[in-house]
């Protein structure tokens, strides 16, 4: 079969580990080039759903997961030729560090032969940098690395001892002074949404000057990028309505899940449990995760949207709830000051705030329908008297995975899934 192919300049940027500063410089670099009159489109290495958030509001355009193992070589590579297709610079975050995790960061930037830039923090160093920087690009002989930037420089002496410390065949980029007007502010599961920081697009454009003065102001080499092959979807949902929430409290939506409901033939309707008194007429409902814990008053309140819920629900209509979804469709969630608000009531029991990650990983998902991949990241824990109709499957280990629930058409979990590992178990949750 003949592969066609295209051609496209792109950047890996990672880091030795988190709290680097990837997502703020992947912006920075987005937005600058956006500034220049050219089309970016931004990557997401991993599952994560709030770099997203603040990549999207860059470059302007919808930022995808690329994940070897949640999505599976074969989509990466369709959704990468894809945007190579349209754009003049692709830009990939990386999670975590560049080795961590199987697969880990460095596994897709080799397997699309994409040039790596290393940011790296250098508070609290200086010609150290030069090290680690060696270690990064020598620790895996096949890698493209490009070369460093320098994160949190203090000085212009502070600059001039990391680049005494680099080696001949290493590039630095330059480097980006500390300033807190950089900084993207965090809550737990990580960094807080974009729509929630009001001054995000200063922050964006004063990182996007900070580039300016660096060496990344030329677009990197081209890359070859090679189509997968078409797929056909089959029209398992045509003609079928999907309620999708989505809100500041429910937002932990893939992109790519709801282009390939779209792509089955569903019709996408948006609503808000925190400000709608009706649900839209719809044949199914979508409850992503999100942050309802953050806004138990304003839900607790909504009475006219939990009973449009219940109504949904008594008719027999499908239901799909995933994390914060969950949450809501319980009979209460308690938040981490002990503060109680009353939610939906579909499912029996209550969640329960802590105050540290209870819940995290990949997990394959046996859902109804198949096996979906999924990923979960939490910090809460439920009381209910429900028997699971499963658990989910984990990667790393043998240990019971969490918990599926189904009642009648309601299906629940933490796990977050990822519709195209399985698009035909992913029509089965919203099939009346």
């Amino acid at each position: 079969m003949n592969l066609s192919k295209t051609h496209c300049p792109a950047l890996f940027i990672t880091a030795p580990g988190s709290n680097h500063g990837k997502t703020t410089i992947t912006a920075a670099l987005a937005r600058y080039h956006v500034e220049q009159g050219r089309k970016v489109r931004v990557f997401k290495s991993g599952p994560d759903f709030l770099d997203p958030m603040i990549l999207e509001r860059a470059c302007g355009l919808p930022v995808y997961q690329l994940d070897l193992w949640l999505i599976g070589e074969t989509e990466c590579r369709r959704l990468l030729y894809q945007a190579a297709l349209e754009a003049d610079l692709i830009l990939i975050e990386g999670v975590m560090g560049l080795f961590d995790g199987e697969p880990c960061s460095a596994d897709i930037a080799e397997l699309f032969s994409v040039p790596v830039l290393a940011v790296i923090d250098a508070r609290g160093s200086a010609q150290t940098v030069g090290a680690i920087a060696y270690g990064l690009a020598n620790y895996r002989p096949k890698l493209l690395f490009a070369g460093i930037l320098a994160n949190n420089v203090a000085s212009p002496r502070h600059n001039e001892m990391i680049l005494n410390g680099m080696t001949p065949d290493l590039r630095c980029f330059g480097g980006i002074p500390r300033d807190k007007q950089f900084v993207l502010p965090e809550r737990h599961l990580g960094l807080v949404q974009a729509e929630e920081v009001l001054d995000l697009e200063s922050r964006m454009m004063a990182a996007a000057t900070a580039i300016a003065s660096t060496e990344l102001t030329n677009l990197p080499e081209a890359v070859e990028f090679i189509s997968s092959g078409l797929e056909t979807l089959p029209q398992l949902l045509s003609g079928i309505r999907i309620g999708v929430a989505r809100d500041t409290a429910f937002s932990f939506i893939y992109a790519a899940n709801l282009e390939l409901l779209c792509a089955m033939g569903a019709t996408l309707m948006f609503f808000s449990p925190l400000a709608d008194a009706a649900l839209p007429d719809v044949d199914s409902l979508y409850l992503p995760g999100g942050y309802p814990e953050l806004h138990l008053q304003a839900l607790q309140e909504n009475k006219a949207i939990k009973a449009a819920l219940q109504a949904h629900f008594q008719q027999g209509k499908p239901i799909y709830a995933e994390c914060g979804g969950m949450l809501y469709l319980l009979e209460s969630i308690i938040d981490k000051t002990g503060n109680r608000g009353d939610m939906v009531g579909l499912l029996p029991g209550h969640a329960i705030m802590q105050n540290r990650l209870t819940g995290l990983g990949y997990q394959s998902a046996p859902m109804p329908g198949g096996l979906l991949r999924s990923h979960t990241f939490h910090h809460s824990l439920i009381e209910t008297p429900l028997v699971p109709i499963a658990f989910g499957e984990r990667v790393q280990n043998t240990s019971e995975g969490e918990a599926i629930y189904q009642l009648n058409r309601l299906t629940a979990s933490y796990l977050h899934c990822y519709f195209a590992s399985n698009p035909t178990a992913a029509a089965q949750l919203f099939l009346p």
